[in-house]
């Protein structure tokens, strides 16, 4: 944080921007996901994702690398659920892949799936 004389706090600088996947058709899973969320666990992901866009380069708790460039941004949402948003760094950005609440400790191979092959997909 900057202080200033008259203690405006301002926040450091952003150190990459969170964006959306697209799909070829230009929808937004990601966001569509997120909308899907009860009002407070949004607020929860979004922090968490703020907190990453600002602090990068950071590990556990908040983020947490898979493998393969894969990261992700880890949040303990309403009702004590665990959600998970997927991402990679891609041309200075934060790509954000995939979104899901997870059911078991273990990230499931489905989800996975589907960020390795929307990464795929931007990196060509």
């Amino acid at each position: 944080m900057v202080h200033l004389a008259n203690e405006v706090r301002l926040p450091n600088p952003k150190r990459f921007q969170a964006a959306f996947y697209q799909t070829p058709r230009g929808n937004e899973p990601v966001r569509d996901w997120l909308l899907s969320l009860d009002e407070r666990s949004r607020r929860i992901v979004g922090r968490d994702i703020a907190t990453v866009e600002y602090g990068w380069p950071l590990g556990m708790p908040v983020c947490r690398q898979l493998g393969g460039g894969l990261l992700e941004v880890r949040s303990s949402i309403a009702e004590k659920r665990v959600a998970r948003v997927i991402f990679v760094v891609h041309a200075g950005q934060m790509v954000l892949l995939h979104g899901f609440v997870k059911k078991t400790r273990k990230t499931p191979k489905p989800d996975l799936a589907i960020a390795k092959r929307r990464a795929r997909e931007i990196a060509s």
